[in-house]
């Protein structure tokens, strides 16, 4: 019997490339100015790779531990379109960059896992702690998306009591990986604070707590007009919209959830 995932169903999966680990940096002093891509999100939805299945840790003093499967799996965030309840995207880590992510930051399996190596701890809760040590590396997890990540069948499929006692073990700060999750969204697309901050509690996205998404939409330093500029481009380069009507888009609370003044400043922007 399939044990239920207490945070909520697993992420599902859609492929698209995605950029290198390294896009997922720490948060910056100071925020730069962003080349955005543009996205055709207001129907349809955008998808990502999600991070390939479980992470090889073959080591430690346990040899009847077997390196896991190299195959693609994938984690997605839904994108809702305009006229459904926030706006889901995410970003993308492909699974050959695990390996490379961790032998960039340290020893695959450095940290609490070694730790534990030595330890009454089965290979399959010690390689369970590894791959949520090495997700850590490559982008921003929250503790219900981790288990998520460990638990689902097309990713890691670590048991329910692995992953548990890996997210409850891992040395993560969960505010940060908020915060990092957020700067990656900004990279991506316009978002409003309110709209961020709904990606990152959505249970089909992020599922960061309300705390630490709050956070992460009050730190992240985002200049929310230029943010409601972007967003506005991003409409007109794929529906040329009416002044009016962009404005109700840009601040509808089926749309961008913008502020009436964030709204109206970008489409004055336009010239609209």
């Amino acid at each position: 019997m399939t044990t239920p995932n207490p945070y909520g169903s697993p992420l599902p999966s859609s492929p698209e490339p995605s950029s290198a680990a390294s896009s997922f940096a720490p948060v910056q002093p100071e925020k730069k100015a962003k080349k955005k891509r543009r996205w055709p999100w207001i129907v349809g939805a955008a998808a990502v790779l999600l991070i390939g299945g479980a992470l090889t840790n073959g080591g430690g003093d346990d040899s009847s531990t077997t390196a896991s499967s190299s195959s693609e799996a994938t984690t997605t965030a839904t994108v809702e379109s305009a006229g459904q309840e926030g706006t889901d995207t995410a970003t993308a880590v492909p699974a050959d960059l695990v390996s490379n992510g961790a032998a960039n930051t340290g020893a695959v399996g450095s940290g609490k896992a070694d730790n534990a190596a030595g330890s009454d701890v089965s290979p399959e809760f010690r390689n369970a702690l590894r791959s949520a040590e090495n997700y850590l590396k490559l982008k921003g997890f929250s503790k219900a998306g981790l288990y998520g990540q460990l638990t689902s069948e097309f990713a890691d499929h670590y048991s329910a009591e692995a992953a548990q006692y890996a997210v409850d073990t891992v040395e993560a700060d969960w505010n940060a990986e908020s915060l990092q999750a957020a700067e990656s969204y900004l990279d991506l697309k316009g978002f409003s604070k309110a709209g961020l901050y709904d990606q990152l509690t959505s249970d089909v996205a992020d599922q960061f707590t309300p705390e630490e998404a709050q956070y992460a939409v009050d730190s992240v330093g985002a200049d929310w007009n230029a943010e409601a500029v972007e967003a506005a481009k991003s409409y007109q380069e794929l529906m040329p919209m009416s002044g009016p009507e962009l404005l109700n888009q840009l601040s509808s609370e089926y749309g961008d959830k913008f502020t009436q003044d964030e709204a109206a400043q970008a489409v004055a922007a336009l010239g609209l």
